[in-house]
């Protein structure tokens, strides 16, 4: 699997420091769990900081310092992985999440079937936002939108294009109001994306702004 887009430099310099928002935080980190390249690039830069932090804390008197280590060894171990593999689960088919979304695979609200072939199901990241899985089936499409916001977007299987370009397994996707595009997908297989939006899409065709049956896939 050879991925042709990732997050930028700065995103993931951004990533590393643990700067990001909880949302682009976790979708950057499930492209990183995809992508050979960008886990290369993570680990430097998060050795190049601590390396910048050691020589910071070396100036540290020797009690101050000895107080942060026993600190930091008593500090609880976030448990990030989950007991077992979990997939998601669709009409039948079964899809394998990268490391970091794997633990929501049981927090969807369940599947909603959409005109155009589309599934839909939204993840609780207890955030401000909206996240989703959205699966479309060979010969589904979103109507054409653009962006009040920002959407990320990570192809988790399969393969998509949208007039502005073509995507397969792993690509990360930005977009804003700058971009107007019409996802749709002829693969045998569908695609599975996970999206992470801050603000509505904005539907530009005349028979999307009529029926607008997708205002409530992005959000309520």
């Amino acid at each position: 699997m050879k991925i042709k887009l990732h997050p930028t430099d700065q995103q993931l310099v951004l990533f590393a420091q643990g700067l990001t928002a909880p949302a682009q935080s976790l979708i950057i980190s499930a492209h990183v769990d995809m992508c050979a390249a960008c886990q290369k690039r993570v680990a430097g830069l998060e050795a190049a900081l601590a390396e910048q932090l050691l020589n910071e804390q070396s100036e540290l008197p020797d009690m101050q310092m000895q107080n942060m280590l026993t600190e930091i060894l008593a500090s609880p171990v976030a448990l990030t992985l989950p007991s077992e593999i979990q997939y998601l689960e669709l009409d039948g088919r079964q899809f394998a999440l990268p490391r970091s979304l794997q633990r929501y695979a049981g927090k969807i609200s369940g599947w909603s079937h959409m005109v155009g072939k589309l599934w839909q199901a939204r993840v609780d990241l207890g955030i401000d936002g909206r996240a989703d899985f959205i699966y479309m089936e060979k010969g589904g499409t979103v109507p054409e939108h653009t962006h009040r916001g920002s959407e990320l977007t990570l192809v988790l299987d399969g393969e998509f294009s949208d007039g502005v370009g073509h995507y397969d397994t792993g690509d990360f996707i930005r977009c804003d109001s700058h971009h107007t595009h019409t996802p749709k997908t002829e693969a045998e297989e569908g695609c599975l994306v996970f999206s992470v939006l801050d603000k509505p899409l904005h539907f530009t065709s005349g028979l999307a702004r009529l029926l607008n049956p997708f205002s409530h896939l992005f959000f309520k």
